[in-house]
């Protein structure tokens, strides 16, 4: 009984705790105290600088604050426009380029991004590296790292529950299934979510680099050069991110969503 009691109290919990992603609409589960994440990253972040060398190259740097500048600009006016500044209030921004032949980016909770100096090759252009950071800042935007974050805690109560209600059976048979509880889990929610992040920042990452003014409709040739680089992908359904087909065909049905932004941004420009 007690174990149904908090089972109960943990749904009515997780019920309350959701909150509604920006543009796609998708409701997700936020366990974690904003102040606390915010904290976390900004440490990470900094320790993150202190250990990589910043890029000694000024215009690339300049491109990078540039267009995350624009973007940050594009965020907050969208956010404005539907009463959803509540969501990115403690946000302080930073955009670095580090010095690192990986092709990577990220960003962290709070608006803290990196990109290394390995993809701008792949970018090519200030359109290309919007594309990447359009993407990375959706993550951050949409709450990605909180909803990972209380998937995980949610996750380890669902084993604790499965240990207590399985006590009174065999040693075999507790072993067994709690092996198939923690693959279930694995394939059934914490990697199809991570797959749902990703295409969510596809889709929110291309408005929001719309609104700052960079054609939506050179998202898809983006990924299609960083399918090129080749590195073979396991498959889909056992994958953190779509495969580059299904990431491309995604993207260009999303642009005809992303273009009225585009057209009316006040920041357009031709690509460079």
């Amino acid at each position: 009984m007690k174990l149904k009691a908090l089972a109960i109290s943990l749904l009515l919990y997780m019920v309350a705790a959701c909150q509604t992603v920006p543009i796609t609409g998708r409701k997700q589960l936020s366990l974690i105290p904003a102040n606390e994440l915010l904290n976390m990253s900004a440490t990470e972040y900094r320790t993150f600088l202190g250990q990589n060398a910043l890029s000694k190259d000024a215009a690339a740097t300049a491109m990078v604050r540039r267009v995350g500048e624009r973007i940050q600009a594009a965020v907050q006016e969208y956010m404005r426009q539907n009463g959803a500044e509540d969501r990115i209030k403690n946000f302080q921004w930073e955009f670095n380029l580090v010095e690192d032949k990986t092709v990577n980016a990220w960003c962290m909770p709070g608006g803290k991004v990196v990109i290394y100096t390995g993809i701008l090759p792949v970018c090519r252009d200030e359109t290309g590296l919007a594309v990447v950071m359009g993407h990375e800042i959706a993550h951050a935007v949409a709450g990605h790292g909180d909803e990972r974050l209380s998937q995980n805690l949610a996750a380890t109560f669902g084993q604790v529950a499965l240990q207590v209600a399985m006590a009174n059976k065999r040693a075999e048979t507790r072993a067994l299934w709690g092996a198939a509880f923690g693959v279930g889990t694995q394939l059934g929610v914490l990697l199809p979510f991570s797959r749902t992040h990703e295409s969510e920042a596809d889709r929110i990452g291309l408005v929001f680099s719309a609104m700052a003014g960079y054609d939506p409709r050179e998202a898809p040739k983006f990924w299609g050069r960083m399918a090129e680089l080749g590195g073979g992908q396991p498959p889909e359904f056992l994958s953190t991110h779509p495969s580059h087909e299904t990431r491309i065909k995604n993207l260009e049905g999303w642009i005809q969503e992303s273009m009225p932004f585009y057209e009316k941004s006040p920041f357009r420009t031709v690509s460079r």
